[in-house]
């Protein structure tokens, strides 16, 4: 047994903790949990804890069910919640899903995005994530269609306007502390009712779990502040929809590897090649980074939401931005990818993100200019006239370009690439054969 799994049993002996849960994602970024007593969990690290792999979507197929989660010891973390019915604590850890003879899962999105970090790593590269997570609190998810009523009238930096849940952030981000999830900044947002707390950078995986463990935390916090937290892209048609800008740089050992000194941006060669990946294979890579039909209305209604392939220094309607804040401190130079939203999957994010900058620096991609204008506001033909290349405007073109992706299938394995494809088909054909009250107000006169 290792050590790490002899400090968590320690740890749940001393701490009294009677039940443990064990997390893993579907791949459209669902959280899963099985829950077990502290006297299963030595055997679960030996031998895991079989479930049926065919009951998760994308999983496996019945005739190869039989599925193993094995608990990852490093991440474990005592949940900061004592459970309603007991008063005794729980904790969490994320678990690898493998077969029944001890190899990866293809559909584990966990373990998607570690090979692309052992691409990275054998490059010579560690990628480190630092997001920006948007979403809004409302005073209730259950409108039976109807808009959401947004818990505060607050805006952009507004001071304790949470009129519903003024202890909102302060209770979040003593939550999310006591996980050992870092927190960077918190505020509130451009729309009512919307906030923004930022996580101090982390290894990509390290991080994918964070995402993952803040909207839980998130969502249980705002119950018990009596109000409800969505992560929607969109959920109101008249204000900005909800991002997760994702900052990005690449180190070769101790030293960023983004970093130039000498460059009018202070960009390496690398960084430049790395953006030029992102840029080329933005289309393909949206159907993952924005993958409901929801995404779309927030990257087509502008409000800083990038519409095409572009970056700029300090400009907020580039797809990457520049953070110019301490551009001459070197650990810090990093890119802002403005296009994923807050309801993506973090591990196939990540990854196809990794996978595109990846490529870039490989094959030497040449950096176009920098965007100086506010790009939002262009027409299309003045951004294609700029050399601006549009982003799919809903999932029926992101998807369309993602099937013809070789590197997204590369990134994602075929297995993730097809249920991935298949099931997001599925939604937009559903979404299409809706009637909307739009239609209906325009055109029931006719």
């Amino acid at each position: 047994m290792s050590r790490q799994q002899e400090y968590v049993l320690r740890t749940l002996e001393e701490r009294d903790i009677r039940f443990v849960r064990l997390w893993f994602t579907d791949i459209q970024g669902y959280l899963k949990s099985v829950a077990v007593a502290p006297a299963e969990l030595e055997g679960a690290f030996a031998e895991g804890i079989g479930f049926d792999g065919s009951a998760i979507e994308g999983f496996s197929r019945i005739s190869e069910s039989d599925t193993i989660a094995s608990p990852d010891p490093s991440t474990f973390q005592i949940l900061p919640f004592h459970t309603e019915q007991d008063g005794f604590l729980s904790a969490r850890m994320f678990c690898d899903i493998t077969t029944p003879d001890g190899q990866p899962s293809w559909a584990d999105p966990r373990q998607v995005l570690r090979r692309q970090m052992k691409a990275a790593g054998q490059a010579g590269f560690t990628c480190y994530v630092h997001p920006e997570i948007e979403f809004f609190l409302v005073r209730s998810v259950e409108t039976d269609g109807y808009p959401p009523v947004p818990a505060d009238s607050g805006g952009y930096f507004d001071q304790a306007v949470t009129d519903e849940a003024p202890n909102f952030r302060a209770d979040a981000i003593n939550s999310l502390e006591r996980m050992g999830i870092s927190v960077e900044f918190s505020h509130h947002e451009t729309a009512p009712g919307q906030q923004e707390i930022d996580l101090r950078f982390a290894d990509a995986l390290s991080m994918a779990d964070n995402v993952m463990s803040f909207r839980y935390l998130i969502k249980q916090v705002a119950r018990r502040n009596g109000v409800r937290a969505t992560f929607m892209p969109k959920p109101l048609s008249d204000h900005a929809g909800s991002a997760m800008h994702t900052h990005l740089s690449l180190f070769e050992g101790d030293e960023n590897a983004f970093h130039d000194p000498d460059d009018e941006y202070r960009l390496s060669a690398t960084a430049k090649s790395f953006i030029a990946g992102i840029l080329e294979h933005s289309c393909e890579i949206s159907a993952v980074t924005n993958q409901w039909v929801n995404s779309y209305k927030r990257l087509t209604s502008g409000d800083e939401a990038p519409r095409a392939a572009s970056w700029g220094a300090s400009n907020r309607s580039a797809m990457i931005r520049l953070p110019m804040y301490t551009q001459n401190k070197a650990a810090s130079r990093r890119v802002e990818v403005r296009t994923p939203d807050s309801a993506c999957n973090p591990y196939l994010t990540y990854a196809v993100l990794l996978a595109a900058g990846l490529k870039g620096i490989q094959e030497g991609y040449e950096l176009s200019a920098p965007a100086e204008v506010d790009v939002s506001m262009m027409t299309r033909r003045e951004r294609m006239a700029a050399g601006y290349k549009d982003l799919p405007a809903d999932l029926d073109h992101a998807l369309r370009a993602m099937e013809k992706s070789e590197l997204v299938a590369d990134a994602l394995g075929e297995h993730v690439f097809e249920f991935f494809l298949r099931n997001k088909w599925r939604e937009w054909h559903e979404y299409q054969s809706q009637i909307t009250p739009w239609e209906l107000r325009s055109n029931l006169e006719f």
